[in-house]
């Protein structure tokens, strides 16, 4: 009786994950999409839009923050660090602000753009700086469609329920970044498992703990420079690994034990880009002095660096700040912040294109995202680039918003567009 019942709660384990997987498709529940790739299966947002054209809602958010907004059903949230006005009581702050910041979990009606309630997970006042392009509330949160878990890095993972009730939090102590640059990657989610890496200037880590209790399930030490990297969640031939991007070396995980399947060097420093990965690939990129992209494929075990288990490479044109997006057999690229993009087969490394400038733009941090067999390429001033997806730029619309920071990426559900700001989130879609 004991087997059989042990079995059932498998097989009903099993069903629910699948279904919430299912259901993920339908949303945008981590900032690179349901897919890990900057698509959205199901979205077909709005082709044009201005301050006056195709805006359902507009609301201005406290604070700062580039993390992109995250959607389940009706409900949309977003991470704001939102100073306070106070000074620090401590005695000496030499490498970070002298104020307090509320680091805010932020949840938004999706049809109205009301908030629905608003969460400080830590007041504090942060321990070092932050580049001046970067901000205090970069990292995306990740739901499942019950609970959110709101990353703030060395302010500790949090998670809450959709009424905003915290079911636990914690701690992994104070990183060290490079330069004192801040920090940036999300956590990963993949069924009961959340994932958060921790390379910084001091002991590096990466750790998955129980998405309902936060207990640690494994962590596994690492040696690399500060990254800013989120990890991707694959399954291939029924096992889910982790890969995760990296100067030194690009490394994948068992997710169930953490022992380290394989890792392959080549990528440049200050590895940012998140890998994207389809069938039986995956591909990484960076692009700070010097370019990287390569394609690497799964299934293989321990150090592939200069095998056959590279199925191509590339070095020019790569991106520095935003990932790739990856939609069936087109790999695009930005070159390096510029308004830049290129167009590889994702199965054979042949270029459809390289290096086309989009001339509406000036800089690019957001990542490209797809929908509709349309291409959405944001600039950090606030115009979007639309193009057709394929194997030649062909621009179908520009448009322009009067924001002038635009670095969060774009999150699209069903006929919306969700754009985020230095001052306001924006919902677009086709007004009548």
């Amino acid at each position: 009786m004991k087997s059989f019942k042990t079995v059932s709660a498998l097989i009903l384990c099993i069903a629910a994950n699948a279904v919430a997987d299912s259901a993920a498709e339908k949303f945008w529940p981590q900032w690179r999409g349901p897919l890990g790739t900057g698509v959205g299966p199901h979205a077909n947002p709005p082709l044009n839009w201005s301050e006056t054209n195709n805006i359902q809602w507009k609301l201005a958010l406290p604070g700062e923050g580039d993390s992109t907004p995250i959607v389940w059903a009706d409900r949309l949230f977003v991470l704001s660090a939102i100073p306070t006005g106070k000074q620090t009581t401590e005695a000496t702050k030499a490498d970070g602000p002298n104020e307090t910041f509320r680091f805010t979990v932020i949840c938004v009606d999706r049809g109205s753009g009301k908030i629905l309630w608003q969460r400080v997970a830590r007041e504090t006042s942060p321990h070092e700086g932050r580049q001046e392009n970067n901000t205090f509330a970069s990292a995306s949160p990740v739901t499942d469609g019950e609970f959110v878990w709101a990353f703030f890095g060395s302010r500790g993972l949090h998670c809450y329920d959709f009424e905003g009730n915290r079911k636990w939090q914690k701690d992994f102590g104070l990183m060290k970044t490079r330069n004192g640059f801040g920090e940036g990657a999300s956590p990963a989610l993949s069924g009961d498992t959340i994932v958060i890496n921790w390379d910084h200037e001091g002991e590096d880590f990466i750790a998955a703990l129980d998405k309902t209790t936060g207990k640690e399930r494994w962590r596994q030490p690492r040696d690399e420079a500060t990254g800013w990297s989120t990890p991707l969640i694959v399954e291939f031939n029924g096992q889910k690994q982790v890969v995760v991007n990296a100067t030194g070396k690009v490394r994948s995980y068992d997710l169930a034990t953490g022992k380290a399947l394989w890792s392959c060097a080549g990528q440049t420093a200050n590895a940012i880009p998140s890998p994207v990965a389809q069938g039986d690939m995956v591909y990484v990129t960076s692009g700070f002095r010097g370019s990287a992209l390569q394609a690497i494929r799964l299934g293989r075990t321990g150090d592939l660096t200069g095998t056959d288990a590279i199925a191509w490479s590339h070095k020019k044109s790569t991106p520095y700040v935003p990932s790739p997006l990856l939609t069936d057999d087109f790999l695009y690229l930005i070159s390096g912040n510029e308004a830049m993009i290129s167009c590889f087969d994702a199965k054979t490394g042949e270029p459809h294109f390289e290096r086309e400038r989009l001339d509406a733009i000036r800089g690019i941090y957001a990542s490209p995202v797809s929908a509709a067999e349309r291409i959405y390429i944001l600039g950090r001033e606030g115009a979007c680039t639309v193009l057709r997806k394929g194997s030649k730029p062909e621009v179908l619309a520009v448009n322009r918003l009067a924001d002038t920071r635009s670095d969060a990426s774009i999150a699209m559900v069903e006929k919306q567009l969700f754009l985020r700001t230095a001052h306001n989130l924006y919902c677009i879609s086709e007004m009548q």
